[in-house]
């Protein structure tokens, strides 16, 4: 049972706070943000998800920038905890079509009802928006989408692919179009997260794709939905690589190591053809979840060298090759890399004609930053850092510095080659066609290149 709910702004202001059995003190939430803010404990700078303080066990997530914490002096199951922060966040999210600070605030009183309906008395009751639906009257204020962050990967098909209608990923559950009709349509995004470790020479050493496939539904009825994927996928391990990998519409096979798939998904065809049925309820869920440890080609190689330019001089060249096809563009790209800790000055030298890149030296941490807005399948971008010391190398300066890590965004990429190839909705009528979205994109988990 959760004695206590509440969200936090990254300054540590109460934006919504429910007490439901009042055995935990008040100011819990202060409490919580100063211990979260001035972490030092074993070693670590940030706080685990879930911590004991004089007795009250704190569970918390981060999500958009928000902290959704629950407080109990009862020993819960860790998991059971943040998995209900992450669904509540979720239910939020699907009616206030954006979770951010500002429509939390605009929001409230929609917000405590929901919360009212989730939980009763620390008792969770339901976390399906559908079934809320039933229950919830307060129609949502809508905020500025442009200045606010919305929650979840389909956010990332905002920046500009002219097939994909921004304003649909940001839309309430109980929102309707001008003229108080419900625009019908569905989305169905192919979610990659990517862990790929470097050898020092280029070799890959681990490498790992997370994916998900996740739905949102603005379907009236609830009609039933077929939806396709590639006829050769399999499950299980095999001794096949996927490393000839070319591009999101390349053929092969796809294999997954393992994969589990929501409640309301039928398997009754899947081993024949490969196709999901299922009834999808309102909200955001997750239709499948994979995981897939088998080579693949890796979307960016990373080059990277350090070595000494003089008395308490060295200078770093960092190389990014991008490795997909020139038609998609990755975004949001930063790529870091500690120096050696008796760096004191770093002055960087960017490629001619560079458009859309920043660097930065974290003196705090002794840490090299390099920002990238875009990058161009098939491009190549170097960096070219000369740094000041304040003494000399205690020996092999590669050895004091990196690795080098990277982030990034790839939309209508997936390296596993995982495709929807048809999404098929019963037909309520003739004339019955809703509007179809299936979208694509990779991230990076942990992208890491040792020197």
């Amino acid at each position: 049972m959760i004695s206590q709910f509440f969200v936090l702004s990254q300054r540590g202001d109460n934006i919504v706070f429910r007490d439901c059995r009042g055995d935990v003190q008040k100011n819990s939430a202060e409490i919580f943000f100063r211990k979260v803010k001035f972490w030092k404990e074993d070693d670590k700078e940030e706080a685990p998800p879930v911590f004991n303080v004089d007795g009250v066990n704190y569970f918390h997530v981060k999500v958009v920038g928000l902290l959704f914490v629950a407080t109990t002096r009862n020993n819960l199951s860790p998991s059971l905890v943040l998995e209900l922060l992450q669904r509540i966040a979720r239910v939020i999210k699907d009616y206030l079509c954006v979770l951010s600070e500002e429509s939390l605030r605009k929001n409230f009183v929609l917000v405590y009802e929901l919360l009212d309906e989730v939980m009763d008395f620390g008792y969770v009751q339901t976390t399906s928006t559908e079934v809320l639906k039933s229950y919830i009257f307060n129609e949502p204020i809508v905020v500025d989408t442009d200045r606010s962050t919305p929650l979840g990967p389909a956010a990332l098909f905002m920046q500009g692919a002219k097939r994909m209608p921004g304003m649909a990923v940001t839309k309430s559950v109980v929102a309707h179009e001008p003229g108080g009709r419900k625009r019908e349509e569905i989305f169905v995004d192919i979610i990659e997260k990517i862990s790929v470790t470097f050898s020092s020479s280029g070799y890959i050493l681990t490498s790992e794709i997370d994916g998900t496939i996740q739905m949102k539904s603005y379907l009236t009825g609830n009609p039933e939905i077929r939806l396709a994927l590639n006829d050769d996928l399999s499950i299980g391990r095999s001794g096949r690589s996927i490393y000839d990998y070319s591009g999101s519409s390349g053929t092969g096979s796809v294999i997954l190591d393992d994969c589990n798939f929501h409640e309301s998904v039928h398997l009754d065809n899947f081993d024949v053809d490969r196709t999901l049925t299922l009834v999808p309820s309102d909200g955001e869920f997750p239709v499948m979840n994979y995981r897939i440890t088998q080579e693949f080609k890796p979307p960016f190689r990373i080059n990277s060298l350090i070595e000494e330019a003089g008395p308490l001089k060295a200078e770093v060249i960092l190389k990014i090759y991008a490795e997909f096809p020139s038609s998609i563009t990755a975004n949001t790209i930063v790529v870091e890399m500690p120096l050696p800790t008796y760096t004191t000055r770093v002055n960087f030298e960017l490629e001619p004609g560079a458009v859309g890149q920043m660097t930065d030296f974290k003196e705090s941490n002794r840490r090299l930053e390099w920002s990238l807005k875009k990058i161009v399948g098939g491009s190549e971008h170097t960096l070219r850092a000369k740094l000041t010391c304040s003494q000399e190398s205690h020996g092999n300066i590669t050895k004091e510095a990196g690795p080098v890590s990277m982030t990034f965004t790839i939309p209508m990429y997936n390296p596993s080659r995982l495709q929807v190839k048809y999404l098929q909705i019963a037909k309520k009528t003739k004339t019955y066609n809703p509007y179809r979205w299936v979208r694509y994109v990779t991230q990076a988990n942990s992208y890491v290149a040792r020197i």
